[in-house]
């Protein structure tokens, strides 16, 4: 096996970038809303849930205006739920932001989620982190564990206030321990670099598996790399595979990078070109530039016949798994 094919699997994925921002508008559990309801508007608040859940929009607006208009928060944040996917009205960022901050201004922690979001990407007010900072934090102190997260990745990437990797190390694990996967994803990579804590790989694994098994397809494929690489836990070629596997269902180009760099040295399973090759162009297909430079040194030792089998089980792979 060509060394120059074998890329180390711990530094084979793109890992630089472990941290994004997952603020979002317009996609909150809706029902979270109702246990905001004063006892009085519970019914008309409830209906407009069900008739928006129904996608039959203009009742949802014709329940939820009238109370917004009345001061309702839960309301308010259906409403510019509404206007930021233009869900029977025409989507205007302005409207949904002015409705977000008038429930944000009367403490509703999703609306101020909301808001923070609308700062964080600059729709329909002024872009402005410090301001997405401040509301994250009402959010994030109001219990929203997905606000934590976000200041998580503000304070990592010191967008709006001081970079610190130890505060962001803060509100990471305080999302991670209410069972954010992501959360946990980036605090499992936090004690991998040894970012605001000590080093420590144990750990590392720890919260990267948490991650893996609740679905995270990144946290599947560090925790493939942990076991490939015996770092924090015992070295286990049958484990990484595993990992790996569960993350390529989901369509994740490093992990079937990875699975092709152990078909084509022969670890942990037996070795196999076509099944490399496979894999490679998989991964390109996603976009992964570095399966493309092993792919183009594998074949150089493959048969036409072995490579037209690989194509064969590329396309009857995509067919199995549409994405």
């Amino acid at each position: 096996m060509p060394n120059d094919i074998y890329v180390d699997a711990a530094v084979s994925g793109n890992r630089a970038e472990p941290m994004k921002a997952i603020l979002k508008t317009g996609f909150l559990a809706l029902a979270i809303m109702l246990a905001l309801a004063v006892p009085a508007h519970a019914g008309p608040l409830e209906d407009g849930k069900v008739a928006y859940e129904s996608k039959d929009y203009a009742t949802a607006l014709k329940f939820w205006r009238p109370l917004a208009e009345q001061g309702h928060p839960g309301a308010q944040t259906g409403l510019g739920i509404m206007y930021a996917k233009g869900h029977g009205v025409s989507q205007d960022f302005a409207e949904a932001a002015k409705w977000f901050q008038k429930a944000a201004e009367q403490g509703l922690g999703w609306a101020q989620y909301q808001l923070a979001a609308m700062y964080f990407k600059g729709q329909g007010v002024r872009q402005d982190d410090a301001e997405a900072v401040e509301w994250l934090q009402k959010a994030a102190e109001w219990g929203i564990p997905k606000a934590k997260t976000d200041l998580g990745f503000m304070y990592a990437k010191g967008r709006g206030v001081p970079q610190s990797y130890a505060e962001a190390m803060k509100w990471y694990r305080r999302a991670a321990e209410q069972g954010v996967a992501q959360a946990q994803h980036n605090l499992g990579y936090f004690f991998e670099k040894g970012l605001g804590v000590p080093q420590d790989n144990a750990e590392a694994v720890k919260w990267y598996r948490k991650a893996a098994e609740h679905g995270y397809a990144s946290a599947q494929v560090n925790v493939g790399i942990m076991y490939n690489n015996g770092r924090g836990v015992t070295r286990d070629h049958a484990e990484a595979l595993k990992w790996y596997r569960k993350a390529t269902e989901q369509g994740n180009a490093q992990a079937q990078y990875n699975l092709g760099l152990m078909y084509a040295a022969g670890e942990g399973v037996p070795q196999d070109d076509a099944a490399a090759h496979m894999w490679f162009t998989l991964a390109i297909q996603h976009g992964l530039k570095e399966a493309q430079t092993s792919r183009d040194i594998l074949v150089k030792r493959m048969t036409h016949g072995q490579i037209e089998k690989a194509r064969l089980m590329a396309r009857e792979w995509l067919a199995q798994h549409p994405q």
